[in-house]
């Protein structure tokens, strides 16, 4: 996995999405002015023998981007590592850099989409583009993956494509991505089965309109834990609608 993420981190396939990450380290954001930007593609973080999977959608401009470290650094690391703590998944509640010490527990987070892109929008091109870095990813994961966790829509439709190519049985028509949605796919040579689980992603805008709230992520992240044979913290329920976003 150390060999996949350092390739990850040299990519240069996409020349829109290159020069508005280097574009945002040059320009820096006020409050992190005597930051030194990473400014380069973000490799997934946690263990290489992970058994969940945690799919997002892309590194934000002045949190991954920032930091070098996936879902580091922003409002919606700070919501994510907040939920994973709680029920046990992460050794610490907040994510402030990539030195600063934090540990997962047998989960591992990733993006379909490695590179900040403008407007937290990257084209369907820079998806497919980047899809192979997720396959490999796959790949590398799948003696030990049992449960995957994908945020939102853009995530859920990006993932299974991979997730075909990496070696699992996807129905056709794509399963619908709704917050709570679990899909169990097959093994093609026979081996464990894997869990896939739709989650709201934790976006400013889905939190500050509670959309996604703290119960209704940590009981995803619970229910994706169990499915993957990991030990979590209390039993979460979030008393609330599941609606399609």
């Amino acid at each position: 996995m150390h060999i996949l993420d350092e390739r990850v981190s040299g990519c240069r396939a996409c020349p829109r999405l290159v020069d508005w990450r280097e574009e945002v380290a040059r320009t820096k954001r006020a409050a992190f002015a005597d930051w030194t930007y990473w400014a380069r593609p973000v490799p997934g973080f946690g263990p290489p023998d992970a058994s969940l999977l945690i799919v997002g959608l892309a590194p934000a401009a002045h949190g991954g981007n920032r930091t070098g470290r996936m879902f580091t650094g922003d409002s919606s690391g700070d919501v994510l590592f907040a939920a994973l703590h709680a029920v046990g998944l992460a050794s610490s509640p907040i994510s402030v850099r990539a030195d600063d010490g934090l540990t997962l527990h047998g989960v591992r987070l990733t993006s379909p989409v490695h590179c900040a892109p403008p407007a937290n929008k990257p084209t369907p091109q820079e998806r497919d583009t980047c899809r192979t870095w997720l396959e490999a990813e796959l790949e590398i994961l799948r003696p030990t993956l049992r449960a995957v966790v994908v945020l939102g829509g853009f995530g859920w439709q990006a993932t299974f494509p991979a997730l075909a190519a990496a070696g699992w049985t996807v129905p056709r028509p794509r399963p619908a991505f709704g917050h709570g949605a679990r899909v169990t796919l097959s093994a093609v040579d026979g081996g464990p089965p894997l869990d896939v689980f739709g989650c709201f992603h934790v976006s400013q805008r889905n939190t500050f309109t509670r959309l996604l709230t703290p119960a209704m992520l940590r009981q995803v992240l619970s229910d994706g834990a169990r499915a993957a044979g990991l030990d979590v913290s209390g039993a979460p329920g979030s008393g609330e609608s599941q609606r399609e976003h």
